[in-house]
């Protein structure tokens, strides 16, 4: 396998190449790599296609605020290892009081990343072909998303405009209810009877058009209601298994309404699905390993991905925001009801104070978990560099660690995407 092989020590492989130049021709991570990490480690890294399929890219959604502070976008990726992410916005945390309001903010959060995008000299992948050219070229790029088809304010023809504009990845539900529900959310008491005839709209344009459809936040009937109606696969972007629930109690009871049962992934896997598994209720990244292999076990190999649900860029809040915590897609207040993935406490449960009487990784406190690069306490590598060690150190091999990487999601988003 050459560089590749795992048994090689970090002189031979440091030897295998001729200086600083050398390594930054064979891939621009390793140079930022090789002073954190076993060879072995970067050398899979830089083989492998590492996507994120969750990742918020925190931007103004309210146009006067436009462009919004700078963001680093490219240097974190490069940081992670992470060969792209599919980046997300959410238009629902704050109350959507009046027709249009769901539809501006989602178009303003569209120009907020074509202002990113052209800052730190990227573009959207539109299909596979973007993503191996992007691969191959030792550039990072994005894969845009957004949660919650909200801004479709009960016109499917709308996806039209959504993917006109570079979005690929649509997220059917979030949190709230969309103005015309288009299915039931896991967090909310069922009311519509799993998808509605939106949602199934919705689903067909996304076949016609080339868009992959990503279920996450859809309950247990939703869910398999949409793969009787899409004719390409779906997946699920950020979820965990009901029977890996982590040491915190207080997180386990709330994110329990949020994760997928082994009997639900083992139906999602056998309609050609594939599950990205959160690094939500992992304190450590063998933890996270142990979770995805959790998952493997319950959906197989094949069936099995990424999706942190962290952030890659710093948290922006809207000036307008009362609220005023750390965290949310594009600022604004925090949803009545139901506490957002992105927000979650960290530590105690809250109501057990300290540091000033404020709730341990409340509002006001930066929160480990948060940043994609910061997601696990006292990390000191990138995202991706830290999980492919992980993964080893599990005993996945190579070829496992390329298909939960990336290889997995890139096979249903080629399935969605291809010939458009």
């Amino acid at each position: 396998m050459g560089i590749y092989d795992y048994q090689w020590s970090r002189r031979k492989f440091l030897g295998s190449v001729a200086g600083t130049g050398a390594l930054m021709a064979l891939n621009p991570y390793l140079s930022w790599a090789l002073e954190n990490e076993d060879p072995k480690v970067a050398a899979i890294v830089a083989k492998t296609m590492g996507i994120d399929t969750h990742n918020h890219v925190d931007v103004p959604l309210n146009a006067a605020e436009l462009p919004g502070p700078k963001a680093d976008l490219a240097s974190e990726l490069k940081k992670s290892g992470l060969s792209a992410i599919c980046a997300t916005f959410a238009v629902d945390y704050q109350k959507l009081v009046n027709p249009g309001d769901a539809y501006n903010r989602f178009i303003t959060g569209l120009d907020a990343m074509d202002i990113m995008l052209k800052d730190n000299g990227m573009k959207r992948a539109l299909n596979m072909a973007d993503l191996t050219a992007a691969k191959k070229a030792k550039q990072p790029i994005v894969i845009q998303s957004v949660e919650g088809c909200h801004f479709l304010e009960g016109d499917a023809g709308r996806v039209q405009v959504a993917y006109d504009r570079g979005l690929r990845h649509l997220g059917l539900l979030h949190d709230n209810d969309a103005s015309v529900p288009l299915g039931d959310v896991y967090t909310n008491d069922p009311k519509y009877g799993g998808l509605t005839k939106l949602g199934a709209d919705t689903i067909a344009e996304c076949n016609r058009l080339g868009i992959v459809i990503d279920l996450a936040h859809a309950s247990n009937d939703t869910i398999d209601m949409a793969f009787k109606v899409s004719k390409t696969p779906m997946f699920i972007s950020h979820t965990g298994l009901s029977t890996q629930l982590g040491a915190n109690p207080f997180m386990a009871k709330m994110m329990r309404p949020r994760l997928i049962s082994p009997e639900q992934a083992k139906k999602v896997a056998d309609a050609g699905g594939v599950i990205g598994v959160w690094t939500h209720l992992a304190d450590t990244p063998a933890e996270f390993a142990k979770n995805m292999r959790a998952m493997v076990n319950a959906a197989g190999i094949e069936h099995v991905c990424i999706g942190t649900d962290t952030k890659i860029t710093a948290p922006y809040r809207s000036p307008n925001d009362k609220w005023g915590g750390p965290g949310g897609s594009g600022g604004d207040k925090k949803p009545e009801g139901q506490p957002k993935e992105g927000d979650k406490p960290q530590g105690k449960p809250e109501g057990d104070k300290k540091d000033g009487g404020k709730p341990q990784g409340g509002p006001g406190g930066k929160r480990v978990g948060e940043r994609t690069n910061e997601a696990w306490a006292d990390q000191k590598t990138g995202f991706y560099y830290a999980v492919v060690d992980a993964l080893l150190k599990e005993k996945f091999t190579e070829e496992e660690i390329g298909k939960i990487g990336g290889g997995n999601f890139c096979r249903v988003f080629n399935d969605a995407t291809k010939g458009h």
